[in-house]
């Protein structure tokens, strides 16, 4: 764990930000050895909404952009704005010179110029970033991933992975989320949603997964078709020979926040669902038995509070990558870094390519 203080500055301002704000400050409940952490400064584009979030929330400090910029204390940025201004603001976080590490919430960027910007960042930066995939700490999928990698399944065939809510079907959310509803790849179900799906598939299979396909659904007048509210995609690991799909919503009526995803291989399979974070499932074909393996808010050996047997949420798992932003060391743990969330947002740029070949299919037909 790191033993300097951490000065933090957060770039957004919004809901998103009230929950890293929250798994800062709850760090010191689970985790015996936690750097010192002070809240420096929060920095949005509306006045009155950075200086009523740096008040209700612990900042010392409320700033514009060139202020935060100009800041010779801040060591550790959190980059929380709308997805068309992630790229910018990394790039303004890296060119601080007292910044050391940053934390780079997905998706990572917004067109392919930035990508390959990036990719020369990832290359060439000697400060930490760490992307915004906190769907890798949940306790069950550390688990389960440690399992898959122990090689007791074999070799994967095929997958399916689907990442479902339907808040948007309510005419209110969407006319507050309109940040949201731009065309892919800056947003969309599957930059948003989908890109959680895609770090996790990355994580089980490598990141070498490559798109063949893909198709959206979901007509509604407020919203462009670009900005994709239901899409899925077919993958294939060319190493590996195995395929599956993808699929992301925003509008899949009563399934709540659905993260589910299965894989099969040569000597069983493995399954988890976030509706039992709970558990994850296996089956071994050498003994024909399903094992169901509880793991709670287990994450020993480094902590299991308040008890390993305590059902996990949503925040918990954000809280953890907070840990091990933070220096915690957890050998468990995957690590998203910022090649991680390039090798995401590729599958998501040519995902976007994929739907508009889709869209003008779909008008040809509508045009016979």
């Amino acid at each position: 764990m790191v033993s300097e203080k951490m000065i933090v500055g957060f770039l957004g301002a919004g809901g998103i930000a009230r929950a890293h704000a929250y798994a800062l400050n709850s760090l010191r409940y689970f985790y015996q050895e936690v750097p010192e952490i002070e809240m420096e400064a929060v920095c949005s584009v509306r006045k009155e909404i950075r200086d009523a979030f740096a008040a209700r929330f612990g900042f010392k400090k409320s700033l514009s952009l060139e202020d935060f910029k100009a800041s010779q204390t801040i060591n550790t940025v959190l980059i929380l704005g709308p997805n068309m201004v992630h790229f910018d603001h990394l790039r303004l976080a890296l060119e601080m010179p007292s910044v050391k590490r940053i934390y780079l919430e997905k998706p990572v960027c917004s067109n392919l110029e930035e990508e390959m910007e990036m990719a020369q960042i990832a290359a060439n930066c000697g400060k930490q970033i760490q992307v915004g995939f906190q769907y890798l700490q949940t306790a069950s999928v550390r688990e389960a991933l440690a399992f898959w990698k122990s090689g007791k399944l074999g070799t994967p065939i095929h997958f399916d992975l689907k990442y479902y809510h339907g808040d948007y079907l309510n005419n209110a959310y969407r006319d507050k989320r309109t940040s949201r509803l731009t065309p892919a790849p800056d947003g969309g179900a599957m930059a948003d949603l989908g890109s959680h799906g895609i770090s996790l598939l990355m994580a089980f299979l490598g990141e070498n997964l490559q798109i063949t396909s893909a198709f959206q659904a979901g007509n509604f007048k407020d919203v462009s078709a670009g900005s994709d509210l239901f899409s899925s995609i077919s993958l294939f690991h060319p190493e590996y020979h195995a395929a599956g799909a993808m699929s992301a919503s925003r509008i899949s009526s009563g399934t709540g926040d659905l993260v589910f995803f299965e894989i099969f291989a040569e000597k069983g399979m493995l399954r988890y669902s976030s509706h039992t974070a709970d558990f994850f499932e296996y089956y071994l074909e050498e003994s024909g038995q399903w094992t169901r393996k509880v793991v709670g808010s287990d994450y020993l050996p480094i902590t299991c509070f308040p008890s390993a047997h305590v059902p996990p949420g949503w925040l918990r798992s954000m809280i953890h990558a907070h840990y091990v932003f933070l220096g915690g060391n957890d050998p468990k743990s995957f690590v998203p870094g910022l090649g991680h969330g390039l090798a995401v947002q590729r599958v998501v740029r040519e995902t976007a390519d994929q739907l508009k070949n889709y869209r003008n299919i779909i008008q040809h037909y509508g045009k016979k």
